[in-house]
């Protein structure tokens, strides 16, 4: 079987070196890249994000990824955010009284954690959704999360023969989503980059399912 190539999504937000090397020690062909045919092109995609929601949505959109990611999904053509990456995947997002619109890739809004602790910041664990690709071998395992931010609610509903997505949860104060497989799209709200071993084996389960 061939090596799959995964493309970084270079748009000046995210830990881009972090990711690439993490998806190296995947297993992965991995190139940095924010050119649109190769990042059209590749096996699957990787878009990292960190700040603020709406500045990474406005990097993103400025560097075409929205249109990228729209093109990409429709083609069945594999995704994977990662932080606020993740984030700007969902409708909207509700940040210190900014309304912002997100990519819209999944139905629900973003807002603030109700914990006694923000940032949520460490190592903790997820609870797995039911037929996750992502975290096969990887239940107990612990997760890097730094945010304040999160999706607290799956909306969508996935009508048959559409699969049903697989959701993970983690609490910090509240239960919030973690992680999402949704056929092409995935996306983890913590960081497999800084996770240790099991991010590693994370990003291997997603890229030997490209």
């Amino acid at each position: 079987m061939s090596t799959a190539h995964v493309a970084v999504f270079d748009y000046e937000s995210g830990n881009v070196h972090s990711a690439v090397k993490a998806l190296v020690a995947a297993g992965a062909d991995v190139e940095l890249t924010r050119d649109r045919d190769r990042a059209l092109a590749a096996d699957g995609l990787v878009v990292p994000g960190v700040g603020a929601f709406a500045a990474v949505h406005e990097a993103l959109r400025a560097h075409g990824g929205d249109e990228i990611i729209d093109r990409r999904l429709a083609g069945g053509r594999p995704v994977l955010g990662i932080c606020v990456g993740m984030q700007v995947m969902f409708e909207r997002g509700l940040e210190r009284g900014q309304n912002t619109e997100g990519l819209g890739e999944w139905p629900g809004t973003v807002t603030e954690l109700e914990a006694p602790v923000l940032p949520h910041m460490g190592w903790n664990t997820v609870e797995p959704g039911e037929g996750s690709v992502l975290f096969r071998g990887l239940e107990h395992e612990r997760f890097y999360f730094v945010h304040s931010f999160a999706a607290k609610e799956w909306e969508l509903d996935v009508i048959p023969p559409f699969p049903k997505p697989a959701v993970t949860y983690a609490t910090h104060g509240e239960r919030f989503i973690a992680a999402v497989e949704n056929g092409p799209l995935s996306a983890t709200q913590f960081h497999p980059e800084k996770s240790g071993d099991a991010g590693i084996r994370l990003l291997r389960n997603w890229v030997e399912s490209l």
